[in-house]
């Protein structure tokens, strides 16, 4: 498969005053593997490398999400061998533990993947700074090692509210902190800059005092993505739809009963995969929800399904403090398309989905939900949309902008940088 070619640069665009430098990026997961970190910078390298800057990648060989290679061996890559990427990126894969659900195994996979990336980062190009993506916890210590040894800055890109997050999914508990928690806010405070995806964590970091902290959101190219027009204004069965990980976090069990007390008169399409897949399928089999599970499905299948539904779920569990400050991925293309949002969340992602006119948020409970999506069916008028949620994703949420925005950071952070340490 020949690599993709990168658009050339638009002299009039900000992104074109950085000067271009060379970046090492730390990553559990990579194309050509269908990841949230791996949409995110297969994104941002089209917009990177457009102008110049060289990326050396080291990552695990492709094995998401099935924990096993599944793809031949040129696009999944062989550990230790260089691999040529989709635009002028160089990608530098390390074995890993095959596993399955177990989150053992995907924890000692992580930590030995991440244990080679350092002796393999150190035969890249000499980069001028490495950044390094969670929340695989253990590649952040492997990013912060090889900053160390490179003795460049270390920019920690936190995708996820660690390490918030492990004391409300109970990974830790007690009053003392955890070595989980000590290690991540180790790294967190001797990295040169820290990158949220949320102006929400952003500011907790900040309140911990945290000084060099910037937000660079996820987001899309959205002319890549089609509008679709309206639902029909009839239609005998209403139809819910949601795209994305099957986790503890999304507590899809609440959508899954809601279909269930809504009964005939809906269809709920479950599209992707997750630990708590299978428990999933037994919830809606013991309830004779209607359910349909859908594998993970890309392109035009999922403009299909998009086109398809008569609303988009996007979903997060409201009694971890940390989704406060958290967006699901699949926010912005479900803004982008226009369908009507069905939001079960809170904080900030609330916040997006009312400025973006985009839906209705919900409480995090099946009643709530069902009630939601009976008035929906009966007022069919309130499931088309104005152009207001994707004009919202082209003003705050471009990967062009957001690129660019990313670029005049480092270059920043470089140019102030002492030249010993660089």
């Amino acid at each position: 498969m020949p690599p993709l070619q990168a658009p050339g640069p638009d002299p009039d665009s900000p992104a074109a005053e950085p000067k271009a430098a060379r970046v090492t990026l730390l990553a559990h997961s990579y194309w050509p593997e269908n990841s949230p970190p791996q949409r995110r910078w297969t994104a941002l390298l089209r917009e990177f490398c457009a102008f110049g800057w060289e990326f050396d990648v080291v990552t695990p060989v492709a094995h998401f999400p099935a924990g096993r290679r599944e793809l031949p061996p040129e696009l999944a890559g062989r550990a230790f061998r260089r691999q040529e990427g989709q635009f002028t990126e160089l990608i530098r894969r390390v074995p890993y533990l095959p596993h399955g659900n177990s989150h053992l195994a995907r924890l000692l996979g992580q930590c030995f993947s991440a244990a080679l990336s350092v002796p393999l980062g150190l035969l890249t190009r000499r980069p001028d700074v490495v950044i390094v993506t969670a929340p695989s916890l253990p590649i952040l210590a492997a990013g912060y090692l090889l900053a160390r040894l490179r003795r460049v800055p270390l920019i920690v890109e936190m995708r996820d509210a660690w390490p918030d997050l492990a004391r409300d999914s109970r990974m830790v508990r007690g009053r003392v902190k955890s070595v989980v928690e000590t290690a991540v806010e180790f790294v967190q405070k001797h990295a040169d800059l820290v990158v949220t995806v949320t102006e929400g964590f952003a500011h907790t970091l900040r309140s911990r005092g945290l000084q060099n902290v910037a937000t660079v959101s996820n987001g899309l190219h959205v002319d890549t993505i089609p509008v679709m027009g309206p639902p029909a204004p009839e239609r005998d069965v209403f139809e819910a739809l949601y795209l994305g990980n099957h986790g503890e976090s999304q507590r899809l069990d609440v959508a899954i009963r809601a279909s269930a007390l809504v009964g005939d008169a809906m269809h709920l399409h479950l599209v992707g995969h997750g630990t708590q897949s299978p428990a999933l399928e037994k919830l809606a089999a013991e309830l004779g929800a209607p359910v349909t599970f859908h594998p993970p499905l890309h392109g035009q299948d999922v403009m299909d399904r998009y086109a398809s539904a008569d609303t988009c779920i996007v979903s997060l569990r409201d009694d971890w403090k940390s989704f406060e400050t958290t967006i699901p991925s699949k926010t912005y293309e479900v803004l982008a398309v226009g369908r009507h949002v069905t939001a079960v969340v809170k904080g900030e992602a609330a916040r997006i989905i009312e400025d973006a006119e985009a839906g209705d948020i919900v409480p995090s409970n099946p009643e709530a939900v069902a009630a939601l999506w009976r008035e929906l069916a009966a007022d069919r008028s309130r499931l088309v949309r104005s152009e207001a949620s994707r004009q919202w994703v082209k003003e705050h949420a471009d990967y062009t902008q957001l690129a660019a925005k990313y670029m005049a950071i480092i270059s920043d952070l470089l140019s102030e940088t002492p030249a010993p340490q660089r």
